[in-house]
Parts: C-alpha cells; sequence; structure tokens
C-alpha cells in the first residue's frame, strides 16, 4: 500500500470532483476519530493492486505492520485503475459521494429495480432533479426516500430534461447497489 503519486492523485480528484464539486474539500478534510489518539487524524488515498481506498492516516500507521503480499484490503475502496490507465470510480464509494453529491436525481419506486438492474435511468422513471445538471455531470440516484442507489453520469440538461418524451435517457448508468448481488465474486 503506498500513496498516491502526483498523476493518480489528479486523476482521482478529476474524477470525484465531477460528482462532488466543491464538496470535494469535505471529503479532504474530514476528521478521523480512529484511533488511541485522542487528536483526530485525517483521511488518505492509498493505493494497493490498482485499487484505490479511502483509509484513516491512524489505520494506515496501524497497517505498515502487514506485509504487502499479504495485505488485501483497508479502509473504503473507491475505485479502481484499469488497464489502459484510466480511473473508474467503483460502487464502493457510493457512501461517500452520496453523503457530498453536487447533483441528485430521486427515482419513482416503480424505476428503483430497472436501475438496480444495470439499466439507464429513463424520464418516465425520474421523480425529482436537482437544478443546474449539465450534460456530462457526474449524478448520485437516490430512491424518493432518500437511499442512496448508484451514480451515474447525466446524458442530458434540467432543462431538456422537462421536454423529454418519457423513453428518453437522462442518467447514463455507472455503478449500483445491485452489483454486490449481480457481481459478488468480483468485489
Amino acid at each position: 500500500m503506498r500513496p498516491l503519486d502526483e498523476d493518480e492523485t489528479k486523476a482521482v480528484f478529476e474524477k470525484l470532483f465531477k460528482f462532488t464539486g466543491n464538496n470535494l474539500k469535505n471529503i479532504v478534510e474530514n476528521p478521523s476519530y480512529e484511533g488511541p489518539d485522542s487528536n483526530p487524524s485525517r483521511y488518505c488515498f492509498r493505493i494497493n493492486k490498482n485499487r484505490v481506498y479511502y483509509v484513516s492516516e491512524s489505520l494506515v500507521k496501524r497497517a505498515t505492520n502487514v506485509a504487502r503480499n499479504n495485505l488485501v484490503s483497508l479502509g473504503t475502496c473507491i475505485g479502481k485503475y484499469t488497464h489502459g490507465g484510466s480511473f473508474h470510480l467503483t460502487v464502493q464509494s457510493l457512501s461517500l459521494l452520496a453523503a457530498n453529491a453536487k447533483h441528485k436525481v430521486w427515482l419513482k419506486p416503480t424505476s428503483e429495480m430497472a436501475f438496480l438492474y444495470g439499466n439507464h435511468v429513463l424520464k418516465g422513471g425520474l421523480g425529482r432533479i436537482t437544478e443546474n445538471i449539465a450534460p456530462g455531470d457526474g449524478v448520485v440516484v437516490f430512491s424518493m426516500s432518500d437511499v442512496p442507489l448508484g451514480f451515474g453520469i447525466s446524458a442530458k440538461s434540467t432543462q431538456d430534461c422537462r421536454k423529454l418524451d418519457p423513453n428518453g435517457i437522462v442518467v447514463l448508468h455507472q455503478a449500483d447497489i445491485g452489483e454486490y448481488l449481480r457481481m459478488e465474486d468480483e468485489l
């Protein structure tokens, strides 16, 4: 487990900024009350086997007693680097994104299952949407009872959604909590 280099940090922050906007500073400056210290430490990003983890500094210090080959995971896995070198967020980062999301979409109860099976969000299944969403912005998808279901990329702006037909795609699916069941061997 090692700290991210400059290019890796830039890629991770750009991806997180797409979903959180200026709330990214809340993720970086979030105090951690884990460990024996009375003073809170900070969270940091570490990489191990092409996976990026969000972990408290006190836990990183304690993990130095474990050999790198034996260390499987530490903290919350927020994403991974592909063989091509691009960074992708994984479904495990949903709790972090949902707490700091800039743009949100709420689904009607009838379309929640379709999204959880990996389908895109259609206009007919849209319950509510935040203002000022532009095409290509990162969007966190919630149920009407504010349970985070997943995240994706907006296909249309908020204004375009109002005049879109019910079968038009509003959010392109990236990850959802249904992946815990569909892909449990890979996670």
